[in-house]
């Protein structure tokens, strides 16, 4: 069974009590760039633990500003194994970007150990998430961090994990708007409070949790 068979058969046991923590870098921490506005994670827990009757379930959220995946391994037993989540969703790549071709071999590495020791010790099901595009302005990670999507999509196929593929998302939203950015971006790389939206509506959408009828769902994403 598949990390994403995993989570429908849980999901469908309401007796069922589930622990998500959600790893990541700023854009998971939410900080500052949806200026007091719900972040995707919230958007989440709203659409997990109200809106589908599951207030048992606890939703963690371990992300921080300024991390990449090495400061997430040098924090793993903190961050991650302290809790004994069930599932496990890492949005990491942003910033490793930063480190250029020269990180990449290093960051799929990393990955892959921290995938099979989180399954080995937990027994979690894992979500990997693509980091969003960034603007064509960002010199930094722009360049590389297509390289690094393709290590997280390889990943999650080799492990059989849920992918959220948010880089694909935003990039077929550009093609249909050039200036999409302007709507989802609060700086070169850091979405807003659409650009969050857009990524919770993406996770509730692949873990087959969408609804016509939801308020979460409803939100307005402008494209």
């Amino acid at each position: 069974m598949n990390d994403r068979q995993k989570i429908a058969e849980w999901l469908a046991q309401p007796a069922t009590r589930l622990k998500w923590l959600f790893a990541g870098d700023s854009i998971t921490h939410g900080a500052l760039h949806t200026f007091g506005q719900r972040d995707y994670v919230q958007h989440f827990e709203e659409r997990l633990r109200y809106e589908l009757g599951r207030p048992f379930d606890l939703v963690i959220r371990t992300a921080a500003s300024g991390w990449n995946l090495q400061t997430l391994q040098d924090a793993k037993e903190t961050m991650i194994f302290q809790f004994d989540p069930q599932v496990v969703s890492i949005n990491m790549g942003m910033n490793d970007a930063s480190f250029g071709l020269d990180g990449l071999d290093r960051f799929r590495s990393d990955y892959a150990a921290l995938i099979s020791e989180i399954r080995r010790r937990t027994g979690a099901a894992l979500i990997l998430h693509t980091p969003n595009t960034v603007d064509l302005a960002d010199q930094v990670r722009g360049p590389h961090l297509s390289s690094y999507v393709e290590v997280i999509r390889a990943l999650a196929v080799e492990s059989d994990t849920v992918l959220i593929d948010h880089f694909t998302c935003w990039e077929q939203t550009r093609e249909r708007n050039a200036k999409h950015n302007l709507c989802w971006l609060n700086d070169p790389i850091h979405p807003n409070h659409f650009g969050h939206r857009a990524m919770a509506h993406l996770l509730i959408r692949e873990l087959g949790l969408w609804d016509d009828r939801s308020l979460v769902c409803r939100f307005l994403v402008p494209e």
